[in-house]
């Protein structure tokens, strides 16, 4: 990964008359020591006749005598260079045992060679002070020591273009606190010698290329491709040599530091030194470039601009035929993510949680609402929990509707996952409580939650007699953690409130009602999760038919209306539950049931208009609402649980009402719980924690143009969350996060989806990519085999292959969906589709969300 860079350099000198030139020093070839690689170099002088040598100076730089025989009117330099800037790593040395840390002392036969590099210049008083404010710490490393002075001085001396000629003194440059890089290096080379190290003065070319991203944590450099002559320091390193400090950047010398010469003082390093002579007025010209001749494909740039206008126009071809062909495929992915500060933690290699993972999915969340998403509703929930992990992952949502209408409004109103907002159980009954007298339900039904004081208690008397339950001693971490944080609080503090709540299918009212328990109070699971997933529902009073209030999923293929055009707020009465009284319902008057549970009786109107007894051993509680909404404080701020609900409309309405009570009290929240039903007319992102990766579920694309802007997008917000998507092996080549990086296709409802209306789409994808094995190692990461992230059909049993093409003769060649077996594309092929442990989703074809008949959340 390497740029080959063609550097050309032009110095002319013109004289109003031919004059007299004495010999001519040029030091304009790179030296012995320079670690760039130089493919091709060339030095042509003006004019001739002239006399040419090539010679070396004491220190071993290259210098060029020239000798013109005649006078001259001009004279000029032009050098042509073409330099390989590979990257090379400044700080690829081993230091010698007794220089790990500074102060060391040179061996006596080295300074003995290092004196002419050691003379110092008498200091005034500002380089005093410089001197004593630099001098190392006690036993500081080495490597740590030289980059700080390094940064110091560059902090300090601001760089500016001086064009008079000669170097500055190094208390005039302290005192102006300024200088062009000749001064400011010669700054750095009288302190590092009167700090006892060996030190020299570096003229050479300087080659800043554009970068292809922007730096996320400094100066970005050059907004083009540069160069220049350039000066810095060498300080010698006992076991490294010579290693390059630019104190102009900060930064240590690299591959585009060109050295020309290295010499112990400044006059003897210059580019070009001779004599006119006789005294004439001398014109100057000056032109430098750089071009850029070859580049290879990098992880920052894979493709240079003419590859990626060829595969731009690719892809809008291949679109063209898909709408043509009426295909209506839709694309996304689930690309992941590490973080670029640290490749070597757990988290983000191993582990799936981590201290940094969910602070960096939240910010690339936030990131993502405001490019995609406008108005969206961020959702902070629980996500899996796998076997051999002791606790439920987190996962982030973004909802959003396709129409552009908001679904949140305000985004202060959306708790920041860092800040600690104070609130506690007194802000969460308030807030419960104004949020209940909006839906028009009884506040009398809101219950308070307490963590089972009797299990704590059993728990306790466990416990060792000599153990404190403040630290317990368990092995098990999580075990103590939980143990110590319910007896820091007091087993009758206050864990949150809920709120029976329901939507009543008959009247589109919201319906709540009284929970019965035993104990007199509501004591909660025990556990880790939100307060909503550890309601003691089985304590609910039992019912013989408990179906009343069951929230099903909806129907994927159903066909859906458009979403009102504003927001959905309470009292909105849905067109599709109005019901005719007879004949055709457009011709026909129509009634409205009446709305909602009112808060003046707490009954709901609708099937059932009392409660039973709670003390009557024939009570029927079979219409006895069995979810709710619960107003949790945890780390400061105010979690809403919100219940499950089976149309998104139900969903968007409860979701205004809780943004009017956040906006009515100024507190800030967040969302959790049961997500927004599965809905063709919302469009979502989801961000989760892997081994070792952020994952992010992007939104379906319907076209080229589409997809490009969700791609390039995602990226960017990425690597601004300092998020990136390479890392790096022991011997520096780059490699992949190492995390699943799925492309999923599909169609943008279950009856536009290519894969069920042509099931033999997918038998002919799967026969193509078993004749071509070379398509399985395009797209595949570090590891191929059976045991890789996407083995291949006959990379895990042999009669597998055999097997495939059985099942290839039950798919249908007609439209599955239309049919009324759209399941039977899943059953044929789920059990082949798979890797050796029988596991669907990391197969090289992944089919789990196409069809299965036992979830209605997988539709592609």
């Amino acid at each position: 990964m390497s740029i080959h860079c063609a550097l050309h350099h032009r110095t002319s000198y013109r004289y109003p008359k031919a004059v007299a030139l004495g010999s001519q020093i040029v030091r304009l070839r790179p030296a012995p020591h320079n670690r760039t690689p130089i493919l091709a170099y060339s030095l042509k002088i003006g004019p001739q006749p002239h006399f040419l040598n090539w010679q070396q100076d004491p220190q071993g730089n290259f210098l060029a005598r020239i000798v013109f025989p005649e006078p001259v009117r001009h004279f000029d330099i032009e050098v042509d260079l073409v330099a390989d800037l590979t990257s090379i790593n400044p700080f690829d040395f081993f230091l010698d045992e007794e220089a790990k840390t500074v102060p060391f002392a040179y061996a006596d036969w080295q300074a003995g060679e290092l004196a002419p590099f050691r003379k110092m210049e008498t200091a005034g008083p500002l380089l005093t002070e410089l001197v004593a404010q630099c001098r190392p710490k006690p036993e500081e490393a080495t490597i740590d020591y030289f980059v700080r002075v390094n940064q110091h001085l560059s902090s300090r001396i601001r760089y500016l273009i001086r064009m008079e000629p000669g170097v500055q003194r190094p208390e005039e440059t302290l005192e102006k606190a300024s200088g062009s890089c000749r001064d400011t290096a010669w700054l750095l080379v009288n302190l590092l010698r009167h700090l006892g190290f060996a030190a020299r003065f570096v003229s050479g070319y300087l080659i800043q290329l554009k970068p292809d991203v922007k730096s996320l944590d400094g100066p970005s450099g050059t907004e083009e491709d540069f160069t220049d002559l350039h000066a810095w320091a060498d300080v010698y390193l006992p076991g490294a040599g010579w290693v390059g400090m630019d104190p102009t950047s900060g930064l240590m010398a690299g591959e585009g530091h060109i050295p020309l010469a290295a010499t112990p003082d400044p006059p003897s390093a210059a580019p070009v030194t001779g004599s006119v002579m006789e005294k004439v007025e001398t014109g100057f010209e000056f032109e430098m470039a750089v071009t850029r001749i070859r580049e290879t494909a990098r992880v920052t740039k894979p493709y240079g601009d003419e590859q990626w206008e060829a595969i731009d126009r690719l892809g809008e071809a291949v679109e063209e035929r898909l709408v043509a062909g009426d295909v209506r495929l839709t694309m996304g992915g689930e690309p992941t993510f590490i973080s670029i500060d640290d490749q070597a933690g757990d988290e983000w290699n191993t582990a799936a949680l981590g201290p940094m993972k969910r602070g960096l999915g939240d910010t690339l969340l936030r990131k993502l609402k405001r490019r995609f998403g406008p108005g969206a509703l961020l959702h902070h929930g629980q996500g899996k929990w796998y076997p051999g992990e002791q606790l439920p992952r987190w996962a982030f949502g973004c909802h959003w509707r396709r129409d552009g209408v908001p679904v949140w409004e305000d985004e202060q109103l959306i708790a920041a996952e860092e800040i600690d907002y104070g609130h506690t159980c007194r802000e969460g009954k308030e807030f419960i409580k104004r949020l209940a007298d909006r839906l028009e339900v009884n506040r009398d039904h809101i219950h308070t939650g307490y963590e089972d004081t009797w299990y704590y208690l059993w728990r306790e008397r466990r416990l060792p007699a000599n153990v404190d339950p403040f630290d317990s001693k368990l092995d098990d971490e999580i075990e103590r953690s939980r143990l110590a944080r319910v007896f820091e609080k007091r087993l009758d503090s206050e864990v949150g409130h809920a709120l029976p709540l329901t939507k009543n299918s008959y009247t589109g009212g919201w319906v709540s009602g009284h929970w019965f328990f035993r104990p007199e109070r509501m004591y909660l699971i025990p556990g880790d999760s939100p307060m909503g997933f550890r309601l003691p529902l089985d304590s609910l009073p039992w019912a013989d038919d408990d179906f009343g209030w069951a929230t099903l999923p909806d129907d994927p293929t159903r066909p859906r209306p458009p979403l009102p055009p504003g927001r959905l707020r309470t009292g909105w009465v849905d067109p599709a539950r109005s019901f005719a009284v007879s004949g055709d319902p457009i011709e026909q008057p129509r009634f409205q049931i009446p709305m909602g549970d009112r808060a003046s009786t707490g009954k709901p109107r609708g099937p059932s208009n009392s409660w039973p007894d709670p003390d009557s051993a024939s009570a029927d509680y079979a219409g006895l609402v069995r979810s709710a909404l619960c107003v949790e404080p945890r780390d400061g701020k105010l979690h809403v649980f919100m219940p499950p609900l089976q149309r998104l409309e139900d969903y968007l309405e409860l979701v205004a009402a809780v943004e009017d009570t956040a906006a009515e009290l100024g507190t800030p929240v967040m969302l959790e719980g049961y997500l927004p039903p599965r809905d063709p007319r919302m469009n979502h992102i989801s961000v989760t924690p892997d081994p070792g990766v952020i994952e992010v579920n992007v939104h379906p694309a319907e076209s080229w143009g589409e997809l490009k802007g969700i791609t390039r997008g995602l990226y960017e917000e990425a690597r601004l969350s300092r998020l990136g998507t390479e890392r790096f092996r022991v011997d520096g080549t780059a490699t992949g996060t190492g995390g699943g990086n799925h492309v999923v296709v599909g169609g943008s409802t279950p009856l536009d989806s290519p894969f069920l209306r042509r099931p033999d789409l997918l038998r002919s994808l799967v026969a193509y990519w078993h004749n071509h094995p070379s398509l399985s190692y395009l797209f595949s990461g570090a590891f191929v085999g059976p045991t890789s992230q996407a083995p291949r059909v006959d990379e895990a049993r042999g009669e597998a292959v055999h097997e495939l093409e059985i099942a290839f003769r039950q798919l249908p060649e007609y439209d599955a969906m239309q049919a009324g077996a759209p399941w039977l594309i899943d059953r044929v092929m789920r059990n082949l589709l798979v890797d050796l442990t029988g596991n669907t989703h990391r197969a090289e074809f992944c089919i789990d969300k196409l069809y299965a008949p036992g979830s209605s959340s997988g539709r592609l």
